[in-house]
Parts: C-alpha cells; sequence; structure tokens
C-alpha cells in the first residue's frame, strides 16, 4: 500500500523531504508500519519520532489519522482504510509546550 504521512518541519528538516511524503507500507498500515517504513526511506529520522530501544513515541509528537488521535494507540493496531488507500494522510504532528 501506498501511504501518505505529513511530517511537522522538524522533521522535514532533518529527513531533507518534503512536507509530505509518499511511503509503501507492506503487509497491515498501520502506526508501526508507517513508522517502520518511515524510517527505513529517511534512517535520519530513526530514534527521533520513537525511541529506538523500546519503540515508544517520543514527547511531544503526536499521530492522527482521518482526525482521530492515534498518540496512545497500540503500534500494531490498524489505521482507517482511507490511510491504508493514501485518500487521507498520517499526520505526525509536533506538540509545543510553554508556560
Amino acid at each position: 500500500m501506498t501511504v501518505r504521512v505529513v511530517l511537522p518541519y522538524p522533521l522535514q528538516v532533518l529527513a531533507h523531504a518534503d512536507a509530505e511524503v509518499t511511503l509503501d507500507v507492506a503487509g497491515n498500515v498501520t502506526p508501526g508500519s508507517i513508522l517502520d517504513a518511515l524510517e527505513a526511506r529517511y534512517p535520519a529520522l530513526r530514534g527521533t519520532i520513537r525511541d529506538p530501544v523500546t519503540g515508544t513515541r517520543r514527547p511531544y509528537l503526536r499521530y492522527y489519522a482521518c482526525l482521530q488521535d492515534f498518540s496512545l494507540a497500540d503500534p500494531d493496531a490498524p489505521l482507517p482504510a482511507e490511510v491504508a488507500h493514501g485518500t487521507e494522510p498520517f499526520i505526525i504532528l509536533a506538540s509545543i509546550a510553554g508556560g
């Protein structure tokens, strides 16, 4: 499947990529499989989106698809069919903290 992924600006710069990239994802389209494909295509992103040892999402990054928050979802949870078919993007959003 070819999926669309929207990257926040800091990750675009690090990966030397556009704001939206397309990736071929083999098998089930899940947050984990998308991140695996993203890190394979853009090795500079390894360890920036998720911890390389535990695989947990880094603080201040969120995942969205079809107006739903998948940040706390199981990495192997299937994403909506619209993401798998490339009609809707998988969005990685950088949060901002302040006080």
